[in-house]
C-alpha cells in the first residue's frame, strides 16, 4: 500500500488540503496526517470544520467523514516522536505540506525539527524523498524567497497555491481542483480533475478553435 505524509499548517488555503486528503483516501493511499494548532484555527475559519484536538479523536472524526477503512488514515500529535514519520527507517518517501505557512518553510529551511511536522519534512529531505510545499502568502518578503530558494536547491518542490485559469473555472472548487490536480501529478498519482493543456475542446481557445491569450506563452 502506498503511503504519504500529509501536513496541514496555519497558512490560508484549507480547502486545498482538505480536497487533497479526500482524493488520496479515495485512491486507497495510506495517509499519515499531521495538523498544527494554527491549522485547526484556519480550517475552522475558512472551511467551517472544527478538527478534534486529540489525535485519536481526530482520526475517528476524519475516518467517519470520509468513510474510509480503518488503518488508511492516522492523525499524529505534534510531539509524537514514536510515529513512523519521525524516522528515516519508517517514514513514507513522499510528503506534502498543504497549505504550508512561511513559518513552517523557515523552520524546515533551517532544520529546526521542533515539532513532528518539521521533523517529518527533515526526514524526507535527508532520505532523498519527495517533499512538496504549497505556500500561500502574498506578498513574499526577501526572507520568504530566500528560504524557498534554499529548499528548492535541496530538491524540495515548491508549489505556490496559484491556480491557473485556462480551464475556465466556473466556481471556487474548480480552482481548488486545479491545484490539487497538479499536486497529484507531482506525486505520480492518476487524476482527472481538470483538463490538461492542449487536449481537446475550447479550454485554450474560443468555440472556433482560435487561440486566446492565457498569459502562459513566452
Amino acid at each position: 500500500m502506498q503511503e504519504i505524509t500529509l501536513a496541514f499548517t496555519g497558512a490560508s488555503g484549507a480547502p486545498y488540503g482538505w480536497r487533497l486528503l479526500e482524493l488520496l483516501l479515495q485512491q486507497g493511499i495510506r495517509v499519515h496526517l499531521l495538523i498544527s494548532s494554527a491549522a485547526r484555527v484556519v480550517f475552522a475559519t475558512e472551511h467551517d470544520i472544527k478538527l478534534a484536538g486529540a489525535p485519536d479523536k481526530c482520526t475517528m472524526q476524519l475516518q467517519s467523514h470520509f468513510n474510509c477503512a480503518d488503518g488508511l488514515l492516522t492523525v499524529y500529535g505534534k510531539d509524537d516522536w514514536f510515529s513512523p514519520v519521525a524516522s528515516g527507517s519508517a517514514a513514507p518517501k513522499q510528503m506534502v505540506i498543504c497549505p504550508c505557512s512561511t513559518g513552517t518553510v523557515a523552520a524546515i529551511a533551517c532544520g529546526a525539527s521542533d515539532n513532528l511536522i518539521e521533523r517529518a519534512a527533515d526526514v524526507v529531505i535527508k532520505e532523498g524523498g519527495k517533499l512538496i510545499l504549497v505556500p500561500r502568502e502574498s506578498p513574499l518578503s526577501a526572507i520568504h524567497l530566500e528560504n524557498l530558494l534554499k529548499l528548492a536547491r535541496l530538491g524540495v518542490t515548491i508549489m505556490p497555491a496559484a491556480p491557473g485559469f485556462y480551464h475556465q473555472p466556473k466556481q471556487i472548487s474548480d480552482l481548488v481542483d486545479f491545484m490539487v490536480a497538479r499536486i497529484l501529478d507531482q506525486l505520480g498519482l492518476k487524476q482527472q480533475l481538470t483538463a490538461r493543456w492542449g487536449y481537446g475542446g475550447e479550454r485554450a481557445g474560443d468555440s472556433t478553435g482560435n487561440s486566446t491569450d492565457t498569459g502562459e506563452r513566452e
